[in-house]
């Protein structure tokens, strides 16, 4: 009921105010409702399209300035609702909403699968975790300035810890061949997940430390900032770290079962060769969908609630509930 609401307003989003429409499209707004965990998937699935990644500078231009002229009532003649929520996306798909630059491309979160299945395809450890400690800057909050040194430091610490991890995992299984087979079955099944799951909070941790040290800026209803919390910035990091943990679940379930199935199928079974590139499109089919599933589980601006915070901030402010940006 809620998301139809949301949805019979935005049909009708011509009709209202400018002033109004202004409000809901630049204090976050989506096109689908961000309370649901159903609305935040249609949003995130909207931000990953991957045909984002091919937007030219002139058209996201365009977009950014349809949004402002929307934004001050001067709207060219014309200019349909599906234009604005479309100029929308691209905004949202490529912009940093805290500094208002481009994201570089390879770390959008549009272009992680697509260059997941690179990394995938090469099998170098240190290139995947390297990726993903580039993603997680590249979408942390970043409210506050991170020094060089701190940005170094963290991706050092990031990469070297995810990487051990993974090759210390990779040594694990090895030697598990000299156990019985009851624990060799029991490393094999169940070590890879939490391995994975470790290694991601890891890089998350290490690449978004500052955030830590520093604080976030916390809003109030109008989006004014009424101060810079640590506290909030540890629920961010918790919040992030939690989705790291939740992404790579998919991957470990489903593709072993889908490939059961069609390794029985007489294609696979006539052309052995294509067993790797199938699975490949298999892992990255599902990375698809794991994606905006993780990301959705919580919405990019979160709420906490003032008295939580810091005393300061708490009494800075009449409102009981504050937002900040969790960061993706």
């Amino acid at each position: 009921m809620e998301f139809i609401k949301q949805k019979q307003t935005i049909q009708n989003l011509s009709h209202i105010s400018e002033t109004s429409a202004s409000d809901c499209l630049f204090n976050g707004m989506c096109f689908s409702s961000q309370s649901s965990f159903l609305g935040r998937f249609r949003h995130f699935v909207d931000i990953i399209d991957p045909r984002t990644l091919f937007i030219s500078e002139t058209r996201l231009k365009e977009c950014v300035a349809l949004l402002d002229h929307f934004k001050h009532g001067t709207l060219p003649p014309g200019t349909t609702d599906q234009q604005l929520w479309e100029a929308q996306k691209v905004k949202q798909a490529i912009i940093h909403p805290d500094t208002g630059q481009k994201i570089f491309m390879p770390f959008r979160m549009s272009g992680t699968d697509t260059f997941y299945y690179c990394v995938l395809l090469s099998v170098l450890q240190w290139l995947n975790q390297s990726h993903n400690a580039c993603v997680n800057y590249a979408n942390r909050n970043a409210t506050k300035p991170t020094p060089t040194s701190r940005f170094i430091q963290g991706y050092l610490g990031a990469v070297t810890s995810a990487v051990s991890i993974a090759v210390g995992l990779n040594v694990l299984i090895e030697k598990s061949r000299t156990f019985n087979p009851a624990t060799r079955l029991i490393i094999q099944r169940f070590v890879p997940f939490p391995a994975v799951a470790s290694a991601n909070i890891c890089n998350v941790a290490l690449m978004r430390h500052n955030e830590l040290s520093e604080g976030i800026d916390v809003l109030d209803s109008n989006g004014n900032v009424v101060g810079s919390s640590r506290i909030a910035a540890k629920h961010a990091l918790m919040e992030t770290a939690f989705t790291r943990v939740v992404l790579p679940l998919p991957i470990f379930v489903l593709p072993p079962i889908i490939m059961a199935f069609l390794e029985k199928r007489p294609l696979l079974q006539a052309h052995r060769w294509l067993m790797l590139p199938v699975h490949s499109l298999v892992c990255l089919a599902v990375f698809g969908l794991s994606l905006p599933l993780a990301i959705s589980l919580f919405p990019q601006m979160s709420e906490i609630q003032a008295s939580h915070l810091e005393p300061e901030i708490a009494m800075a402010t009449d409102c009981k509930v504050l937002t900040y940006n969790k960061g993706l």
